[in-house]
């Protein structure tokens, strides 16, 4: 009986062999990502830097200008409207969406609360419905003759017609309502599954040792939460500093400009009067300053803090 010669690796072999099991191969696993990443992300980032110190009409070649779009940027009272408007949009993200998500999640976690999954899809219904419906929606509620609002407001209270949609000021209320009736079940489900990990242990202990239910909340509920909440207030933020629909779809950002948000002046730098480079140079603030403040966030609210 004969057996098979045995071959035996050369030194180069198996050097490479061992670079591949223990350096090479888990950048060769993960390279695709990064090539993603790359190609969709910084090449697009950098595209825009440029874009940003040119001027372009959206035909022909651009031509460089350096810092002119920043400095234009600086003395443009449509830019600094919008960039007062997206900060009310934001804090109306923070400061009223998120809370109200937290304080939906901890009704619908209480036990013994029938329909339970009826309330979740209930609320999270209008994340999945088109923008442009959701609009058409308010814009018939909010009509100053002969909306639902109106009417019901006249025939409960006989108060006389508010225009909604065409004061300056109501004109941010109403949009930040609409931003409140469509996040709020979407961040609702990140809450409800961070109060179902906190463990009821701790809840027990708080109650043994005569804690009510706001003390218990602020010791037990808020620290079991926190990284989530982390979460949600980051991206709440991202999300009211780039918003778009309400705005666009509801007032077109009037009157006048009071509803105009970054995003709209972007829009209208670029497709309505054709100055690309100067839209860009918008979307590059906008993106540093959404970059810097949500940096901040995380530090201030420990994520990715080491344990």
């Amino acid at each position: 009986m004969t057996t098979a010669p045995t071959t035996i690796p050369t030194a180069p072999t198996a050097r490479r062999a061992r670079s591949l099991r223990g350096g090479a191969a888990p950048y060769a696993f993960i390279a695709p990502f990064y090539l993603l990443y790359v190609l969709f992300m910084i090449v697009p980032i950098g595209a825009a830097v440029y874009l940003s110190l040119t001027q372009w009409v959206g035909l022909g070649r651009p031509s460089f200008i350096g810092l002119r779009n920043y400095e234009n940027l600086l003395t443009d009272t449509s830019f600094r409207t919008s960039l007062l408007n997206s900060l009310v949009y934001t804090l109306i993200a923070v400061l009223v969406v998120v809370p109200c998500a937290l304080l939906v999640a901890q009704a619908l976690n209480t036990r013994g609360l029938r329909f339970r999954d009826l309330f979740r899809v209930a609320y999270f219904v209008p994340m999945v419905l088109s923008p442009i419906v959701i609009a058409l929606i308010y814009s018939l509620m909010f009509d100053r003759d002969y909306g639902l609002i109106n009417a019901s407001l006249h025939a409960l209270f006989g108060l006389p017609g508010v225009d909604w949609l065409g004061d300056p000021t109501i004109a941010k209320g109403a949009i930040g309502f609409v931003l409140l009736w469509r996040t709020v079940g979407y961040l609702t489900i990140f809450f409800l599954a961070a109060l179902q990990n906190v463990p009821r242990e701790q809840y027990e202990a708080a109650a043994l040792d005569g804690a009510g239910r706001w003390r218990t909340f602020l010791a037990v509920t808020v620290p079991g939460i926190q990284p989530i909440s982390a979460f949600v207030i980051v991206t709440s933020f991202i999300g009211a500093a780039q918003l778009f629909d309400e705005p666009y779809l509801l007032t077109k950002g009037g009157p006048g400009e009071a509803t105009i948000s970054v995003a709209m002046f972007i829009y209208r730098a670029a497709f309505e009067r054709q100055q690309f480079g100067y839209a860009a140079a918008a979307g590059v603030v906008l993106f540093a300053i959404v970059f810097a403040v949500s940096q901040g966030l995380n530090r201030i609210l420990g994520i990715g803090r080491d344990s």
